[in-house]
């Protein structure tokens, strides 16, 4: 049950976040929303209270780390509880390595690690105190499987996998916070749309053929993850489309 329960989610805006909180919603989660589109997240608002739902949106970056403890704060001070977060927010600038594209990898190593490392590190101390929580965080099956201008997407979302675990046998045992990873392949997102390395175009159009999932698919895995009992810790969820073969 998460009925009533504190749920963050950071990269709620659009996509696999914005399902997210809805989902959630409907099965009576208050909802602390966090992304940089404000505009979005107001969109957010509106869909979830017309359903009777309790949400809270705030703008955050979480390449910054005061924007991080603070969207933790605001969750304490309005629900004085965290009980999960959902540690969503990513991007996907995929590129070969000799188009030297550096300030899309630096981007990608501060959105999709160390974004998840500040907002964990900003709900930890409350769920550890309290012996109760559950992180789920967003890898890939890039988590996985390294491609071809995938390098530093890979690397970074491999990095999530391997964080997932450590901080499962850091916490699950001692505090009772469980852990979960999930690792998509394809899904109909906004995500090519950061890719400006135009070698990839054919790429792009390919995988655009192929029935993606989507991001209610990925909000259901979720879902799944947070409302079995207690004593379940479901560490990873790997999910393809039909049609993806690696």
């Amino acid at each position: 049950m998460i009925k009533g329960k504190i749920a963050l989610i950071t990269g709620a805006s659009s996509g696999i976040g914005y399902s997210t909180a809805i989902a959630l919603a409907k099965e009576g989660a208050k909802i602390v929303a966090g992304a940089r589109r404000t505009e979005r997240l107001n969109e957010l608002k509106s869909t979830i209270e017309n359903l009777g739902g309790d949400v809270t949106v705030q703008k955050l970056d979480v390449t910054q780390k005061e924007d991080c403890f603070d969207f933790a704060k605001i969750a304490l001070e309005k629900y004085g509880n965290i009980d999960i977060l959902i540690n969503n927010a990513g991007i996907m600038p995929l590129s070969f390595i000799k188009n030297q594209k550096i300030d899309e990898w630096d981007k990608m190593v501060d959105v999709n690690i160390k974004g998840v490392f500040y907002c964990t590190a900003a709900v930890i101390p409350h769920m550890a105190k309290n012996k109760s929580g559950h992180i789920v965080n967003m890898s890939s099956t890039a988590g996985r499987i390294v491609f071809p201008a995938g390098s530093v997407y890979c690397a970074t979302k491999h990095a999530i996998t391997a964080f997932s675990e450590g901080i499962r046998q850091e916490f699950s045992i001692r505090s009772n916070i469980r852990v979960t990873c999930i690792e998509p392949g394809v899904v109909a997102t906004e995500l090519t749309e950061t890719i400006t390395d135009t070698s990839l175009n054919a790429f792009i159009e390919n995988v655009k053929k192929m029935e993606p999932l989507q991001a209610d698919d990925i909000a259901n895995c979720i879902l799944y993850a947070l409302q079995t009992p207690n004593h379940v810790n479901v560490n990873e969820i790997l999910l393809r489309p039909v049609q993806q073969d690696r």
